[in-house]
């Protein structure tokens, strides 16, 4: 049965095509962007919750212009992201592997060297995760800036510091 059936079986009035033409969808446009430098200090920070803000950040979640199809995010940088933290027995269980396409090439590293050798690279590996799996995501990933000390060369860019 459908639904214009059961409507004139209970009497009921469609007015759905009256309120079709009053609401409008807003749209980001390049014009409308106005992006901000975020600084994160990942000291003592859980590495998840961490990567989920950053990525929020990154996507604009937060912002009134958001559009899921267009990148309306601001740029963030982390410092100290040899200085993260994981829960639980993340450090000595936790793999990291890549595949170079030859026989016997995979390799795997547990996250306690990966820290210890490329810090940057687990949370942008974390951030990554959380953003979309397109061209977008790829976009997105490009306005995130990670190091393992302190310094970092964007001071003329004066970045906010976001809480996490």
């Amino acid at each position: 049965m459908g639904h214009g059936i059961i409507y004139r079986l209970l009497g009921i009035k469609r007015r759905f095509n009256l309120m079709r033409g009053n609401m409008a969808t807003y749209m980001a446009k390049p014009k409308d962007i106005q992006r901000a430098w975020y600084l994160v200090d990942a000291k003592d920070k859980i590495l998840g919750r961490l990567a989920s803000k950053v990525a929020a950040v990154l996507i604009g979640k937060g912002k009134v212009i958001y559009s899921p199809h267009y990148d309306a995010g601001d740029e963030v940088i982390v410092i100290n992201a040899s200085k993260i933290k994981v829960t639980g027995t993340k450090l000595g269980s936790k793999t990291y592997k890549r595949y170079s396409a030859y026989p016997g090439g995979l390799k795997e590293e547990v996250l306690a060297i990966k820290l210890k050798n490329h810090p940057d690279y687990v949370i942008r590996h974390a951030v990554k995760g959380m953003l979309p799996k397109s061209k977008l995501g790829a976009k997105l990933l490009k306005k995130l800036k990670v190091y393992a000390d302190e310094n970092h060369p964007h001071k003329a860019q004066s970045p906010k510091p976001l809480a996490v």
